[in-house]
């Protein structure tokens, strides 16, 4: 929201900028960690099913950030049978296998995970653009949450740091990325603080 969107009562003009104090930069910070005004969605995973896609290149990355969203959708109460880990090669096959996925229809959301480390060629530029541009498309396409959890990376040291390291693990802010859009966009479909019943959708889709 900018400074002059419309606020959730109606009233347009400027807005107060969230407390964000405390909060790393290049991180996303928790939930609970900022004061934010309108509609926002939630971590709490109960009754989703999400699909986790991941590249085996680079695995000694790619394995701690499916690690990292594995734990976090613990925590969020996504239950072990509802959810699937979906291995590919690299990360550009990720938005083919996660096109796969979302037309199944039987997922919430995707959580693609990779690392793309820089060489000495431009494989690094094709292989991250096409990457990045395929996940959007499918997304956009599919009106599901389809999750960028790849790393681009200039070497080994700077990927690990962001799978668990010292820069925290992009897997478990995939995860928390993945439920908060599935929440957020039920409500604004619906227009209520929580997802519809099953008796609401069935009547609305009658």
């Amino acid at each position: 929201m900018s400074s002059t969107d419309e606020s959730a009562d109606g009233a347009s003009g400027p807005q107060p900028a969230p407390d964000v104090a405390g909060v790393l930069p290049h991180r996303l910070p928790a939930m609970e960690a900022v004061d934010w005004e309108g509609i926002r969605g939630s971590t709490d995973g109960t009754g989703l099913r999400i699909a986790l896609a991941c590249s085996r290149f680079n695995g000694q990355v790619t394995g701690l950030l499916l690690a990292g969203a594995l734990a976090e959708l613990d925590r969020c109460g996504v239950a072990k049978e509802d959810r699937t880990v979906i291995w590919v090669s690299g990360a550009f096959e990720l938005p083919l296998v996660a096109m796969a996925v979302a037309r199944t229809g039987r997922y919430d959301a995707i959580i693609c995970l990779g690392a793309v480390i820089r060489g000495e060629t431009s494989h690094y530029e094709l292989v991250a653009g096409e990457c990045a541009a395929g996940i959007q498309r499918i997304q956009l396409d599919m009106s599901l949450p389809v999750v960028f959890g790849v790393l681009t990376t200039d070497n080994l040291a700077q990927a690990l740091a962001r799978a668990g390291g010292a820069l925290g693990n992009k897997g478990t802010e995939a995860a928390m990325t993945a439920i908060e859009m599935v929440n957020v966009l039920r409500k604004v479909k619906w227009n209520r603080p929580g997802p519809p019943d099953r008796a609401s959708t069935a009547q609305k889709t009658q």
